[in-house]
């Protein structure tokens, strides 16, 4: 479980992220988190990773409060915890297998597992004849779908998607959902941030609204309400 305890962030020059945040995510959930820019969401995101501190507040992965782990131990909750960002974040000279390769190395995978579960997850998106191909040589959407099987390869309890479709038309926006969904299928916790109405509205599963720092709705089968 996933837990925000009343997080607040305020910055130096007296700007709040963040207002008294609080809402749980259950194992196995999906959920997205709305607004408008600079409603909060990207800072809910970086406290989740521990990438910031709340300035009050608690947040907790399984029980543990994240801004109590041990920095030596930070990398073994970042593990449990893939990542999928707009700007898909591959590295140019490597072809998708190598992308996805590189991240399990990363995580002490061996060389068996590795290359076992590469072209497993890249069949899992649809990619499995794109193995050899470089960034460039992708389409947007086939780039964030490996994006996605890069984060998904060490098998983590949770993805943040964090607006995985802003830079997508709107096929490769639906094929980008289309995978979130089966992933969560799996079992997989997602939470999604997204400006796209459309994608919301599609999905039919839990929102959460933020306007100014603050969650302003909470909806079980949401629609896209600002």
């Amino acid at each position: 479980m996933i837990y925000f305890d009343r997080v607040s962030k305020v910055y130096a020059d007296n700007s709040v992220a963040l207002d008294d945040v609080s809402f749980s995510v259950e194992p196995g959930e999906f959920i997205s988190v709305v607004g408008h820019s600079g409603a909060g969401k990207t800072t809910l995101v970086k406290m989740l990773l521990a990438e910031e501190k709340p300035s009050s507040g608690s947040v907790f992965f399984e029980s543990v409060n994240v801004h109590q782990v041990p920095s030596r131990r930070m990398g073994d909750l970042r593990r449990k915890i893939g990542t999928v960002f707009q700007d898909f974040r591959l590295l140019p000279g490597r072809t998708a297998y190598e992308n996805i390769a590189f991240a399990m190395e990363a995580a002490g995978r061996s060389d068996e597992e590795i290359q076992s579960d590469v072209p497993h997850v890249l069949e899992l998106v649809d990619l499995g004849d794109k193995l050899n191909n470089f960034p460039d040589e992708l389409s947007g959407g086939e780039q964030q779908r490996v994006a996605i099987a890069r984060a998904i390869v060490t098998q983590p309890d949770v993805i943040i998607a964090d607006e995985p479709t802003g830079n997508l038309d709107p096929v490769n926006t639906f094929e980008v959902v289309q995978i979130l969904k089966k992933i969560n299928d799996l079992g997989t916790t997602i939470i999604l941030t997204t400006h796209n109405k459309g994608v919301i509205d599609s999905l039919k599963k839990r929102v959460i609204t933020m306007d100014r720092g603050k969650v302003v709705r909470d909806d079980r089968e949401g629609k896209y309400i600002l």
